[in-house]
């Protein structure tokens, strides 16, 4: 599900799960698992990336679907301890954006300090509403952090998926690159930013994200029961068939 290659004093972790990467469960317990591993790692910075032409697709609605509320109850707290394993921790992270980067997918590479996206089909987008369900508190803080103000309320609101060039306008992106750059650029991008002594950089990022970490600690286990209970609604469930029948007609 994760796939490990080190690159002197960069580590590259790659989402192999599937064509799309789709988070479940299980992806999320082994992306958890290796972040807090690199954390305690001997690599400085971490690259973050997926594998052929999907970056990460966002959750696996199909599996919201068919595991019910029980599943719903062990996956929310599992994306919330993946998300914050990735935004707080304290190495430089570059996301190496292959291709589309959606919903859940989008918030892993807006955890990361820089971003860079292949030039391509790939898309960016935060479609949760259109889906119909309502973003986890540490998801809608990150992309607070990293969205410009102007533009976070219709990005949220609205989930409309954007192309390469937009993303880089709106700065969802910091660079885009041929694909065949892609990872080199990153390996450079993150060698770069760890190019500084270890804690000063730790400490400036754990400062940095204090705000994020602030709000969403504050409430985190009143408002993690607030999602679930929205996420396992009938409504909310009507609304997510209603949304992979869509999809499906689509491909």
């Amino acid at each position: 599900m994760i796939e490990r290659e080190v690159h002197g004093d960069v580590a590259v972790l790659r989402l192999a799960h599937g064509k799309a990467s789709a988070l479940d469960l299980e992806l999320l317990q082994a992306l958890d698992e290796a972040l807090r591993a690199e954390q305690a790692g001997a690599q400085r910075a971490l690259v973050l990336t997926g594998s052929g032409t999907i970056f990460c697709a966002g959750v696996d609605l199909k599996r919201i679907l068919d595991g019910g509320r029980a599943y719903v109850e062990a996956f929310l707290p599992a994306l919330d301890r993946a998300f914050a394993s990735l935004f707080f921790l304290e190495k430089p992270v570059v996301a190496a954006l292959n291709g589309h980067a959606i919903a859940g997918g989008a918030v892993l590479a807006f955890a990361c300090d820089r971003r860079i996206l292949a030039r391509g089909k790939g898309l960016i987008g935060m479609p949760e509403l259109r889906v119909g369900v309502p973003f986890p508190a540490l998801a809608l803080e990150i992309v607070r952090a990293t969205l410009r103000s102007d533009l976070l309320s219709s990005a949220i609101l609205e989930g409309r998926n954007s192309s390469g060039e937009e993303s880089l306008a709106h700065g969802l992106v910091d660079e885009l690159v041929v694909a065949e750059s892609l990872l080199p650029r990153a390996l450079e991008a993150a060698a770069g930013l760890a190019d500084t002594p270890s804690a000063s950089f730790a400490l400036s990022k754990r400062w940095l994200r204090r705000p994020a970490r602030l709000a969403w600690e504050r409430d985190a286990s009143a408002d993690l029961r607030a999602v679930i209970e929205c996420w396992t609604s009938d409504a909310c469930r009507k609304a997510i068939e209603a949304y992979v029948e869509r999809t499906l007609r689509k491909s």
